[in-house]
């Protein structure tokens, strides 16, 4: 079971002092919350991707690979990639990229985003968003498992003999999330690849997307990966904890309250009761996590969303309540709830092991089609020196 904190990278004003942060002030708070995390022992920081105000995190991978190299073991994932809009052969290379500089320590979650001008932006079609979904993370599995990649589509230009690099780090494709809440084409994707799926059901009712949960689980057992119970499920929620439920109802509220999406619309009391929202001492917060195990059944991911309108500070002390009084009791009563053979959350290490066992992972195979250096001769060896002794001098 993986444990962690994750973000869509809003800026947001705060209700309370009326203060609005820089982005600056928010992308280095991003930092100072994942290394906490790693500091009092959550396992997954992730953030998501966005291309418009009011968020900041237009390119995740730079924002994680900076973490990773102040961090120690957590691991670095996404809250969505977006599959629709990114070119496949940018997130191929991207990730494994991101893969090598952690040395393993991250995953992604693919997904389709929220944000309706975003498409056109970067040329594509909103109502083509499903087809794209599909089609592209087709594409990307194989580039991260083909050396070589004869492909033709319907969304981006063929490839012929083509070799995404860098290879995958072990030649082990970092592991895959699906997060969807709407779509059963995508659970079903997530199922046939035998790859994660995610339901962020922080702003629905308890147990709203229960029904794809279910999909997924029959899906993943029908393409021959496991049983139902054995399928890789990840959930999100929100929390704010105090020592005791009193003061973290008292201290939450008034950010509560003033947020543009739930403040006008909901009483504090009726959220908490009626969503995965948590706001309480630590054993609520357990309490209410264990709620959703029995209605989820056993699941590998759990990651919680931290206001992001509270100051810095108040956020650490969230994060390291959820490292220090949550998670160690979660752990425990997780474990000792897990029916046989549900496996642990994948990770870089674990992969390995199940690829290669004791045996040394292999080099990805040259594309001898790319020039490949392989005999120690340059790859442009077939260039005509002409072309290069005509180049004009600079002064």
């Amino acid at each position: 079971m993986q444990f962690g904190i994750f973000s869509v990278s809003d800026i947001t004003s705060s209700p309370v002092t009326g203060y609005t942060p820089s982005e600056a002030e928010r992308i280095d708070a991003s930092v100072q919350l994942a290394k906490r995390a790693d500091e009092v022992g959550l396992d997954v920081f992730a953030i998501g991707e966005h291309h418009n105000p009011p968020f900041f995190s237009s390119s995740p991978t730079t924002l994680l690979a900076h973490i990773a190299a102040q961090t120690e073991r957590i691991l670095m994932s996404t809250a969505v990639t977006l599959i629709t809009t990114n070119d496949p052969v940018k997130l191929a290379e991207d990730y494994a990229m991101l893969q090598h500089l952690s040395k393993g320590r991250m995953d992604l979650m693919l997904g389709r985003g929220n944000t309706v001008p975003v498409y056109p932006w970067f040329g594509q079609d909103i109502h083509k968003g499903l087809e794209l979904a599909l089609e592209n993370y087709n594409l990307l599995h194989r580039l991260w498992r083909e050396d070589v990649v004869d492909w033709e589509g319907s969304f981006r230009t063929a490839l012929q003999g083509f070799t995404s690099i860098p290879r995958p780090l072990d030649d082990v494709p970092p592991f895959v999330w699906h997060g969807a809440i709407r779509t059963p084409e995508i659970a079903e994707q997530a199922a046939y690849y035998g790859n994660g799926y995610f339901a962020n059901n922080i702003l629905a009712p308890n147990f709203h997307f229960k029904p794809l949960v279910d999909l997924y689980r029959r899906r993943y057992a029908h393409y021959g990966h496991g049983t139902p119970e054995q399928a890789i499920v990840g959930l999100g929620g929100q929390a704010y904890i105090a020592k005791n439920s009193q003061d973290a109802v008292r201290k939450f509220r008034p950010y509560f309250e003033g947020s543009p999406i739930y403040g006008k619309s909901y009483r504090l009391e009726d959220f908490m009761h009626g969503t995965p929202l948590s706001v309480g001492s630590p054993q609520e917060v357990i309490e209410k996590t264990l709620t959703f195990r029995e209605g989820f059944g056993d699941y590998q991911r759990q990651l919680w969303v931290v206001d992001h309108s509270v100051p810095l500070e108040e956020a650490l002390e969230q994060v390291e309540l959820l490292g220090t009084e949550v998670v160690p009791t979660l752990r425990k009563e997780m474990e000792s709830l897990r029916a046989p053979g549900v496996p642990d959350a994948p990770t870089h290490a674990s992969r390995v092991r199940e690829k290669y066992g004791d045996a040394e992972p292999r080099q990805p195979r040259p594309n001898p089609n790319r020039g490949d250096n392989v005999t120690g001769t340059s790859p442009y060896q077939d260039t005509d020196p002409s072309i290069i002794a005509n180049l004009p001098l600079v002064a």
